[in-house]
């Protein structure tokens, strides 16, 4: 290894022992999120500067994204038992069934609109910057990346919608508690759900072993909750080093290249939080101090662009900093991470539809053309769990639907990273803000459903 190597990675330990101090000195984990933040975009930007120096970050990368992925994948570890268990508590001690059934249908339909009015504003931000497919040029990497699309897209227009939905119920629950599937979060909140029903019937017709069921559900999410707060603290290293790979890796060339593209998304994504405020203010919510309380769990989305991976962060938040009730939560985080997901599934698929349709001649204001457009990118929001890959499978699913080509997909892959890092962080977002909703409507319909104390 260089010898300037060997620097850079001591520099690089030298940040996160100034982090730990940080964190130690915080009772709050938003400042050390906040500080990984900026010690990783540093890092990230000093790594970039080294290649003028005679460092290799290859030699330097593998060690920091070690870091990062290994913190992403005790995350993941973390998804399956945290939806088992609080959401089988959430149905023990939610005695009305009927408010189950409420929950889902309000936090879906916050979800699915939300990711209507995303589309729309995808398709109007292609319009105001003037994108248009027809302006694109195709490297090697994007023909690859075209080889790749066209070899997947088979597979994709062969789903239907009842195939898509017949998929989250599960079949094999020790394979979907894996996460084998892309379904497999959905099909746990499923089983879990039959399972706190099988609970309540036991407890209606044997008192004493139903009380033991919810004992022991109470015990198994205190414990998961404890092993949750442990992996939490890990956050701010986790968000250090991710972040500082992603600059590192960035290509600012391409950036530049497709600099309307970028900004034209970073627009509509902006857009669509201010929606988001709009309505948590609409319903009594105070948008600066929603946003205050959940930025943290907004940067780890930012820098993992993994919604699933940020789901323990996200139902904690919830309980913990807005008070939503665990069944809430964990619903509104579940279903958000797999359905009506408001930047891969609403915002993507309508400016690749808009940027495609121009050179056409299609109108693309037209009410029929549009229209369709909406309904198609809100019917397909639930069809990306079902085929896996978020924005790139959303727009396998929405072009072709369309009569559209894929090929503009391609096109785009030397930015996608960047603009995935915020399409994720508005995809968490509006799964809480779903769940936000819900509480305000449906709050006195919960019982039972106490915060977890730590």
């Amino acid at each position: 290894m260089h010898i300037s190597s060997f620097a850079l990675l001591f520099f690089f330990a030298v940040l996160l022992y100034v982090l730990h101090r940080w964190h130690r000195g915080t009772d709050s984990l938003a400042p050390a999120v906040f500080a990984g933040l900026l010690l990783g975009s540093v890092f990230g930007a000093t790594l970039q500067l080294s290649r003028g120096w005679g460092a290799m970050p290859g030699e330097i990368l593998p060690w920091i994204e070690m870091l990062g992925d290994g913190y992403v994948s005790l995350l993941y570890m973390l998804v399956m038992p945290l939806v088992l268990t609080s959401i089988l508590v959430a149905v023990v001690k939610v005695s009305h069934t009927q408010a189950l059934g409420k929950i889902s249908v309000s936090v879906l339909a916050v979800l699915l609109g939300t990711t209507a009015v995303a589309g729309l504003i995808g398709v109007t931000m292609a319009e105001l910057f003037g994108l248009s497919a027809a302006g694109l040029v195709e490297g090697s990497r994007e023909a690859a990346r075209a080889e790749v699309l066209n070899e997947r897209i088979g597979r994709v227009s062969d789903l239907a919608i009842p195939e898509i939905i017949a998929s989250f119920i599960p079949r094999n629950i020790f394979q979907d508690l894996t996460g084998d599937r892309s379904t497999s979060v959905i099909a746990v909140v499923i089983f879990a759900v039959l399972l706190g029903l099988a609970a309540l019937a036991v407890r209606r017709e044997f008192p004493q072993e139903g009380a033991a069921i919810e004992r022991f559900a109470h015990v198994a999410q205190v414990w998961v909750m404890k092993l949750v707060r442990l992996v939490m603290s890990f956050t701010p290293y986790g968000v250090m080093a991710l972040v500082a790979g992603l600059i590192a890796k960035s290509s600012w060339g391409d950036i530049v290249n497709l600099l309307g593209f970028v900004l034209a998304s970073f627009c509509a994504i902006g857009l669509m939080f201010l929606v988001h405020g709009l309505l948590l203010w609409i319903n009594g919510v105070n948008p600066l101090h929603y946003f205050t309380k959940v930025w943290p769990v907004l940067v780890f989305a930012f820098s993992s662009r993994s919604s699933a991976a940020t789901i323990p962060l996200n139902v904690e938040t919830q309980v913990d900093q807005l008070r939503n009730s665990p069944a809430i939560a964990n619903f509104s985080a579940s279903f958000g991470a797999t359905i009506g997901q408001n930047g891969c599934a609403g915002i993507y698929p309508a400016m690749l539809a808009a940027m495609v349709a121009v050179p056409l001649g299609i109108d693309v204001w037209n009410p029929l053309w549009l229209g369709t457009l909406i309904a198609v990118v809100v019917i397909s929001s639930f069809g990306i769990a079902g085929v896996g890959g978020g924005a790139t499978f959303a727009a396998l699913v929405v072009l072709p639907a369309m009569g559209l080509p894929v090929t503009i997909a391609a096109l785009l892959i030397s930015v996608e990273p960047l603009i995935d890092m915020a399409r994720t962080a508005l995809n968490v977002n509006g799964a809480i803000t779903a769940g936000t909703l819900t509480q305000r409507w449906l709050g006195d319909e919960v019982p039972g459903a106490e915060v977890v104390e730590g």
